[in-house]
């Protein structure tokens, strides 16, 4: 399985990525439901040409995007571009810290079979 890590770009401009990476390496929190068997892909910002980056994902067999942690508590569009990327991609609108936000419910999108 392949997987991208959208984060909120504001974020990045101060963020190392430590506490994605680590949920992701030590398979824990959002990544707890993945065996061993799992490539992270891309980890990019979500600002720019949104499109393009879901292209390239789309090349490249993403099956699953991770919205950030910090993209739950802080995006304004984080339904509307989890809700857009459900299109492509099973979304799971989380990568560390607790299953249900402070701010905001987690999406989780399972992405319609076409």
């Amino acid at each position: 399985m392949k997987i991208a890590i959208l984060v909120r770009e504001e974020t990045m401009q101060r963020c190392t990525g430590k506490g994605c990476l680590n949920a992701f390496f030590q398979r824990k929190d959002a990544f707890a439901r993945y065996g061993d068997n799992i490539e992270l892909v891309t980890f990019s910002h979500a600002g720019g040409d949104i499109e393009h980056k879901i292209e390239m994902m789309l090349k490249n067999g993403v099956d699953v995007v991770h919205l950030s942690s910090c993209m739950r508590g802080k995006a304004a569009n984080y339904e509307t571009l989890a809700k857009h990327l459900g299109e492509h991609f099973d979304v799971v609108g989380y990568t560390h810290g607790g299953a249900e936000g402070k701010e905001q419910a987690t999406i989780i999108i399972k992405k319609a079979i076409e």
